[in-house]
């Protein structure tokens, strides 16, 4: 029953309104097992949901635009990781949309970079072994975040020039430039901060080299970044559907093909008119 409700009124919906998109990739299961969900940001519905997340998947969310009344060049804006994959993607098949990279990927990566650099200290030098031990959730955290422990902690260790400490310092800099308000002074502030990682990564040499990676993402993809200043398009939708949806998962013990959970995420979060006959 489920099945037939799904597909007929999934037939019957129109994309022909849909000019802002955001993708990113869903976990289907244990090991290399995605799917790339398209999601309209406007009316924050899911638009469709396919196998894989290399550049072949845009090519399929093309056609099925064209399906329901849409089309390819209809696409204005669309919000994404910093996938090589992705991007290619969106310049062959959605020739007219602009590409904003989303936030929160750019925060995540540079907080990865940051306990990256933890790990990596934590092996070099053992006399900080012990100060770093058990600290990874201190890192990952904001600092207005902080138990009073954890500052205790950090006070001290910023006695003994740990460079796990001015990574941290690196992600917040570059973290809170999304609170400026201005795209130019934002672009100045970015280049600064990476100007500022590639002269420490000079100094401390390879213990910095994750952020060093994460300060030339930045810089070679700081106009996609940078047109969130201008649409403000983020895949915090996305970010939610896959909280939610993961609860649906867990409810149904997992599902084991692509066609019921594809099913399910056009119920859950399609907004389809259901029942449908």
């Amino acid at each position: 029953m489920l099945f037939a409700h799904v597909k007929a009124a999934y037939a019957r919906l129109s994309f022909d309104t849909v000019v802002w998109v955001g993708a990113d990739e869903m976990n289907r299961r244990k090991g290399h097992n995605y799917l790339t969900v398209f999601a309209d940001r406007v009316a924050k519905r899911v638009l469709f949901a396919t196998p894989g997340k290399d550049a072949s998947v845009w090519a399929a969310f093309a056609a099925e635009l064209l399906r329901h009344n849409g089309h390819p060049k209809a696409i204005q804006h669309v919000a994404i990781d910093m996938s090589a994959a992705y991007t290619k993607g969106v310049s062959d098949n959605l020739g007219n949309a602009r590409v904003v990279y989303d936030k929160f990927h750019v925060i995540q990566n540079v907080v990865e970079a940051c306990d990256q650099v933890r790990k990596a200290e934590s092996r070099a030098d053992t006399g900080k072994r012990d100060r770093l031990e058990r600290t990874r959730w201190m890192w990952l955290k904001n600092r207005v975040n902080w138990t009073e422990k954890e500052t205790q902690k950090w006070e001290s260790m910023a006695l003994e020039r740990c460079v796990t400490g001015m990574a941290y310092e690196m992600r917040l800099v570059l973290q809170g430039i999304y609170e400026r308000k201005d795209a130019e002074e934002a672009r100045k502030l970015f280049r600064n901060g990476c100007a500022w990682v590639h002269a420490m990564r000079g100094q401390t040499g390879e213990l910095l080299e994750t952020m060093a990676r994460a300060a030339r993402m930045v810089e070679g993809h700081l106009e996609g970044i940078l047109a969130h200043w201008t649409r403000g398009l983020t895949t915090a939708f996305m970010e939610g559907l896959n909280s939610s949806f993961s609860a649906v998962k867990r409810k149904a013990r997992g599902y084991r093909t692509v066609e019921y959970m594809t099913a399910m995420l056009y119920f859950v979060a399609g907004k389809l008119t259901l029942p449908c006959y």
